[in-house]
């Protein structure tokens, strides 16, 4: 008999009997899962139940909580902001977030951002845009904490911060369906930082990941709907947060920034944009409306401007003082 067939059991039982897990049901699935001991049928048939069900806030705090287990050593690294990228299928041009998380770090709070990206175009890379910009790639907890020291930013990719966890995403390929765990992946938080920020491309997700953060103890956490599910802020539009706040829920909005109908979809700016933007080569109102709105609502989630006015005179100065030349990784 399958190790999980128990729970697939509570989530498959007919009309008035099945359930949602709760979370030390889910951590002791997931343990059984990253142990090696799930069946691949039974593990699919997990994964759909709680896709057609709707996964609940305990289940992806459980599921988080297993994963956790296998990055004991990540913790206490340094990082003061958990920055994850995990948004699949983006084919919009270059990944302008990655200077607001730059800007994050030349404020002073350590960034680690940690991902992997599947089904993107190479303008969109995530990766290329790293590599552009001389954002150390770590593959360790050792290497982290003295990119984070040395430079107040590092980027971990899941294949090699969490194989077993990357392994569970591309099940996708086979299931066709995308599961819990990508939303446990932006969950993750290996290096334990009191403050995090996520994107989600589906609405309903920021109050679910909100509402899991909570279970897992997080106490500053923000949640928006973001460009092609990443954190990062349409200007053009207000945009509503969702999160957390000393532990408690909370939520906001923020104004559009610019008056203009642009859409990210219709740019070709590709990674090498990202450094030219920073040294100031290209000069693009939009893509530093992009940059700068995304760090002032990360600057809000560290508590460095008590409100978004105050951020976004904060994510100015941070852009005008910011150290021009593109240091090699």
């Amino acid at each position: 008999m399958s190790a999980l067939l128990p729970y697939v059991q509570l989530l498959g039982r007919g009309p008035g009997r099945s359930r949602n897990l709760d979370e030390a049901e889910a951590r002791a699935a997931m343990d059984i899962i990253l142990r090696g001991d799930a069946d691949p049928e039974a593990l699919g048939a997990l994964l759909m139940l709680m896709r057609f069900r709707g996964e609940s806030a305990a289940e992806v705090a459980g599921f988080t909580r297993g994963f956790r287990d296998l990055l004991a050593d990540w913790r206490d690294i340094g990082a003061g902001l958990d920055w994850p990228s995990y948004a699949a299928g983006r084919s919009r041009g270059a990944a302008w977030f990655l200077l607001a998380a730059k800007l994050i770090a030349q404020a002073g709070a350590p960034v680690l951002l940690h991902g992997w990206n599947s089904h993107q175009s190479e303008k969109a890379s995530v990766t290329a845009g790293v590599a552009r910009l001389g954002i150390a790639c770590v593959t360790g907890p050792g290497d982290a904490a003295q990119a984070l020291r040395k430079t107040g930013i590092a980027y971990a990719p899941l294949d090699t911060m969490c194989p077993r966890a990357l392994d569970l995403l591309k099940l996708r390929d086979v299931l066709g369906l995308r599961s819990c765990v990508n939303t446990c992946m932006r969950m993750l938080n290996p290096a334990g930082a009191d403050a995090t920020v996520q994107g989600v491309f589906h609405p309903p997700y920021r109050e679910l990941q909100a509402d899991a953060g909570a279970l897992l103890g997080q106490p500053q956490m923000t949640v928006l709907k973001g460009a092609g599910g990443e954190f990062e802020r349409m200007p053009t539009k207000p945009v509503a947060l969702f999160g957390l706040r000393d532990g408690a829920g909370w939520d906001d909005s923020v104004p559009a920034l610019l008056d203009e109908a642009r859409r990210l979809s219709a740019d070709d700016f590709g990674p090498d944009a990202l450094p030219a933007l920073w040294s100031g080569a290209l000069h693009d109102p939009f893509a530093e409306a992009v940059v700068l709105g995304t760090a002032a609502v990360a600057l809000m989630t560290l508590g460095r401007a008590p409100d978004h006015d105050s951020a976004m005179d904060l994510a100015r100065a941070l852009w005008t003082d910011r150290p021009r030349e593109v240091a090699a990784a």
